[in-house]
């Protein structure tokens, strides 16, 4: 006796009733017999924040769910098909305001009304997320009985054992067999999990330990899209013990066919309770500290290679939801730019159009320019020179004339960058281009970036990569994909060409002592004194610190950061402006 599943590892927009309601209307996938499951939330996409609150929203998506209700009713009562669907389920009061909101799976029987199974118990608050604001939590756990099949039912986090959830579904669905005096034939768990550099090896390793203590298949069904900042990168999966039966593609959509095999005899074991996967552990993985000082951990060429496919898929994603298909990058000479530039052509589709724009100003060398020129001519991407000199000098006697003072020092450096931008961005208007930002993790961190000028842009490719990264990053697409980046560009000394003969080490400690400072900052939660006992420079420490408290409000105002990593800047990373800088 077998059991046939259809995975479906969709594509997620906020708000997409429509295609999700024609994707299970006309999809051939989903015309076959057998049991079809579909992400978290299938239905209205996700993460959905107050979105999932405003009337236009709830009010559309009931009626959705009545042309679904029709769609099930209308199929043949005889068919052989079942559907295992995410959506939510709201509770209204008299006045026909939203009261309860949950995160359910509906079962989708032919020739009925869609049936809310099982309710999500495990609501995540940290880091990006926020569920307990919007969604109130089930209770119980789900056996879902079909033909001679039981399967337990599971959302997302409800899969993960911590320290900082008071229940624990799985043990609770382990319970509830001994209850029914049942064997499970399969775990489903439907998800929307967020991708971060080693989190398909962290699922994996739940779900091997979950599928070895019930003695039965893991199957696990995630979506793939870019929801603002945050990236899902599917690689759903079905997991027999230690064994990866089937894994769909990452950062595509994707489809795929699992024929379970009833077993005779399953020997369930009891389930390792001890606290291994906390949310608190799964931030600590960038630096090695049993050096001193600690050190950022270097990237492989598996991890490279992800990344790259993380941030071309990230990039196209989200051109395509906000309507843009060009794109402008700044192009200075420097490796950021360099390795932006890059990633985008990478990912360019046949009827795009990428564009590269190097605008020198007094202090910017002859070798910027070649280099910049000579990367371009190699990736067969148009170049534009359009000089800033002109510009600068016609501002600052502006600012002579009106104020009665020079521009001089970090003004006259920073007023460079803002005509960069305001000229970045008119040749955006012009052409309807999306300008793509150019700043590292290192910069953002210690503000090392100057507010609406090399901070601009639509989307961060690289808000999320520290300086050591990226270098490696480029070195990488090199060997992969021949020299896209000059290796001048590389090697040279990171410079913003702002003032004569400016490095960045004049105002910042090497990069590889920087990053790992950060890390053990923004990843680990070290504290000053946390620092100088890993081996960093007291005074560094201090710097660094201080650096970081005080540019808060630059991150503030930044724009979207493709998540990469565990620990991120952005939605994920909420810290008041206005605190008292206790560092002084």
């Amino acid at each position: 006796m077998s059991a046939i599943f259809h995975i479906h590892q969709t594509h997620s927009q906020a708000g997409h009733f429509k295609e999700a309601l024609e994707y299970l209307k006309l999809e051939d996938s989903c015309q076959a017999d057998g049991i079809h499951l579909f992400p978290e939330l299938f239905f209205t996409g996700y993460p959905l924040l107050d979105l999932v609150l405003q009337k236009s929203f709830y009010t559309e998506y009931q009626r959705y769910l009545e042309l679904l209700n029709d769609w099930a009713i209308s199929l043949p009562e005889n068919s052989k098909k079942l559907y295992l669907v995410g959506g939510l389920a709201y509770d209204f009061d008299a006045n026909q305001l939203p009261f309860k909101v949950e995160n359910v799976i509906y079962a989708l029987y032919p020739g009925k009304k869609l049936k809310k199974v099982y309710t999500k118990q495990l609501l995540p608050n940290y880091d990006i997320f926020d569920e307990q604001k919007y969604f109130s939590k089930g209770h119980h756990p789900c056996i879902l009985k079909y033909d001679d099949f039981h399967f337990g039912l599971l959302i997302c986090e409800d899969m993960w054992h911590s320290s900082h959830h008071h229940v624990d579904p799985v043990i609770q669905l382990q319970e509830e067999t001994h209850k029914q005096n049942v064997h499970l034939d399969a775990i489903i768990n439907l998800s929307a999990s967020p991708f971060f550099l080693s989190k398909q090896k962290k699922r994996l390793s739940r779900a091997s330990e979950i599928s070895t203590a019930f003695d039965c298949p893991f199957i696990y069904v995630n979506q793939v899209g870019l929801e603002d900042e945050v990236l899902f990168d599917g690689q759903s999966f079905v997991l027999d013990q230690e064994q990866t039966l089937l894994q769909a593609k990452s950062f595509s959509k994707d489809f795929f066919t699992y024929e379970l095999q009833k077993r005779d005899k399953p020997t369930p074991r009891p389930l390792n309770e001890k606290v291994s996967n906390t949310w608190e552990d799964l931030f600590k993985a960038g630096l090695d500290t049993s050096k001193k000082p600690a050190q950022i951990l270097s990237l492989n060429d598996s991890d490279c290679q992800i990344l790259i496919d993380a941030l071309g898929y990230a990039l196209q994603d989200y051109a395509d939801k906000c309507g843009f298909s060009k794109f402008s990058v700044a192009l200075s000479g420097g490796l950021d730019s360099a390795l932006v530039l890059a990633i985008a052509k990478l990912s360019l589709k046949k009827d795009q159009y990428l564009e590269a724009i190097f605008m020198p100003g007094f202090f910017t060398s002859s070798q910027s320019y070649e280099l910049s020129q000579k990367m371009s001519q190699k990736i067969q991407v148009p170049f534009f020179n359009l000089p800033i000199k002109f510009f600068h000098s016609t501002v600052r006697q502006a600012f002579t004339s009106s104020f009665k003072q020079e521009m001089v020092g970090l003004t006259d450096e920073n007023i460079q960058s803002r005509l960069r931008g305001a000229l970045l961005y008119a040749r955006s208007n012009q052409i309807n281009s999306m300008v793509l930002n150019t700043s590292n993790k290192s910069e953002i961190a210690v503000g090392y970036s100057t507010l609406y000028g090399d901070s601009v842009g639509a989307l961060s490719l690289l808000g999320d990569l520290y300086k050591t990264e990226v270098i490696q990053l480029c070195h990488y697409i090199n060997k992969k994909y021949g020299e896209l980046i000059p290796e001048q560009i590389i090697t040279r000394a990171p410079t913003a060409e702002l003032r004569e003969g400016q490095t960045d080490e004049e105002s910042l400690p090497p990069y590889d002592v920087l990053d790992a400072i950060l890390e053990g900052l923004l990843s680990y939660r070290y504290s000053v004194e946390d620092l100088k006992a890993s081996g960093f420079d007291p005074d560094i420490v201090k710097q660094i610190f201080g650096l970081h408290q005080r540019s808060e409000y630059k991150r503030y105002q930044f724009c979207p950061i493709v998540k990469l990593k565990a620990k991120s800047f952005g939605f994920g990373y909420r810290v008041p402006i206005t605190k008292k800088n206790i560092f002084n």
